[in-house]
Formats: C-alpha cells, sequence, structure tokens
C-alpha cells in the first residue's frame, strides 16, 4: 500500500452564491522516499492539493492517506514551506527554528537533545554561522535555508514545499535546489512539491505530476524521470533522458494544455 494516497479529490469553493470547481477526481498515490513535482498552469489548484494533504483545506469529495491514516487536520507528520519564509522576524534563526522543535519535542526529548536537534538541521542547510541573527539580517536564500530547517526538524513524514524558490534569483535557486536533492538523498524524504518551473522539475524529481487546466482540474499525465542519483546539473545540460523529459513536460503544458487566448474584437 502506498505511503501517501491522494484518492477522488474534488475540491468545489462556493462564494457569493456561485459555485466554483477547482479540483475535479483528483488521484496519486506516492511512496516512501519518493520526491513528486506537481506543475501546472496558474488556477489548475496545483496549491490546492497541496494544501488538502497539509490538512489547511479539507476536500470536498475523496480524502488523504498518509502512513495509514486519514488527513483531516494539521499535524507535524506534514511540515510546509511556503515561497514565503514565514521567519517570525523578532526572533532569531535559533529561536525560530527551537519554536517547532520545542513544541513537536517539548515532551520527548530533553532541553539538551532539543538544542542538539536544532543545530543539526541548520548545520544541514549550512546556517549555523547565523544562529542568533535575525531574519532582517540575513538575505531571503538564507531565510529560506532556515524555513527548511525548521520543516526538517518536525521530521514529518512528508515534507510540502509550495513552490519553494520561486521568489529568489537564478543562482539564489540554483544553489537551494542542489541543496535540496542533497539532503533529500542523506535523509531520505518523501517530498510533494509545487512548482511552475519544468527545469526544477525535472532536475529534482522521481515523477512529475502534469495537471489540467481549471476550472475541474485533474492530473493530466504522470511523468517518470530515470535519471540516477545524485544528480549534477551541469553534467544533465546535454544528457538526452534529461531532454526529453523536459520536451514531454512542456508538450504538455504548452501543446496539450496551454491557456486558452481570448477572442479580441
Amino acid at each position: 500500500m502506498s505511503y501517501l494516497r491522494i484518492e477522488n479529490v474534488d475540491m468545489t469553493f462556493n462564494t457569493g452564491g456561485r459555485s466554483n470547481n477547482i479540483l475535479k477526481n483528483v488521484n496519486l498515490k506516492v511512496e516512501r522516499g519518493e520526491f513528486i513535482s506537481i506543475i501546472g498552469h496558474s488556477g489548475c489548484g496545483k496549491s490546492t492539493v497541496l494544501n488538502i494533504v497539509a490538512g489547511l483545506l479539507k476536500a470536498t469529495n475523496g480524502g488523504v492517506i498518509l502512513d495509514g491514516k486519514e488527513v483531516n487536520e494539521p499535524g507535524p507528520d506534514r511540515s510546509v514551506v511556503f515561497q514565503n519564509h514565514s521567519l517570525l522576524p523578532w526572533l532569531t534563526v535559533y529561536e525560530n527554528v527551537a519554536l517547532a522543535v520545542d513544541q513537536v519535542f517539548g515532551r520527548s526529548k530533553t532541553k539538551a537533545e532539543r538544542h542538539d536537534w536544532i543545530v543539526k538541521n541548520l548545520e544541514l542547510v549550512h546556517m549555523t554561522h547565523a544562529l542568533h541573527k535575525r531574519p532582517a539580517e540575513i538575505s531571503g536564500g538564507m531565510k529560506q535555508r532556515v524555513g527548511i530547517a525548521r520543516a526538517l526538524a518536525m521530521q514529518p513524514k512528508v515534507l510540502l514545499l509550495d513552490e519553494p524558490f520561486g521568489a529568489l534569483d537564478a543562482l539564489t535557486r540554483a544553489k537551494l535546489q542542489d541543496e535540496v536533492m542533497r539532503i533529500q538523498v542523506e535523509l531520505q524524504n518523501t517530498i510533494l512539491m509545487i512548482t511552475h518551473d519544468v527545469d526544477e522539475a525535472v532536475l529534482l524529481s522521481d515523477r512529475i505530476v502534469m495537471m489540467t487546466n481549471g476550472p475541474s482540474a485533474t492530473v493530466g499525465e504522470i511523468l517518470t524521470v530515470p535519471l540516477a542519483r545524485p544528480r549534477k546539473r551541469v553534467d544533465l545540460v546535454e544528457d538526452p533522458v534529461y531532454l526529453q523529459c523536459r520536451a514531454t513536460v512542456l508538450k504538455f503544458l504548452y501543446e496539450r494544455h496551454a491557456v486558452p487566448v481570448a477572442a479580441v474584437g
């Protein structure tokens, strides 16, 4: 039985007396340790899928099963990293991570054990040099590193990434993508990531879930990325498998499911 199952999920929002069906019959099975990306045009409901898995939204129909248990609300077994780092500005780097660690492990770990665990997770993202700095004192990329450390420190069963690199410049984004690949290989995390970046999806993922356009969006196609790990972006520039996967996703997005252009005139 799959580790994470999204089963027959529909999502309809009712506003102002009108119903807007965002998702229709979404099904996805994720195995333990897989890196899955969900990609699609704006408005296809990919972030809605992530929020349902996170327990932040309740599906109109269907549901989510994680490790044999139904998801009905947010929980530490599903930590989320948003595009906005969401760090508390009055707390230091260390304190931002400690907030999550104390909440999850306040009763099961001693104070010394929690300290060591906080430092270990900040070491994973190379941020121990900034333990006592506040968010305003570090760069955007560093803030996102701290956000990832905080999420990992909760030891989630699934790490949920909602376009985590979307607000970063190209060089910083590339460095963080490499860091996430390294961490995933090291920890064997199960990761579900929302992205709009085709190259990012192919580089990072074991499988890419391509969503059809909304309304009533669903899973249109799932592509397996048969590239060995660890992956190095420079080595993949001319790799025929990488290029074929990239072309497949682009064809789906921009030929088969292109965003309709309104008629003029």
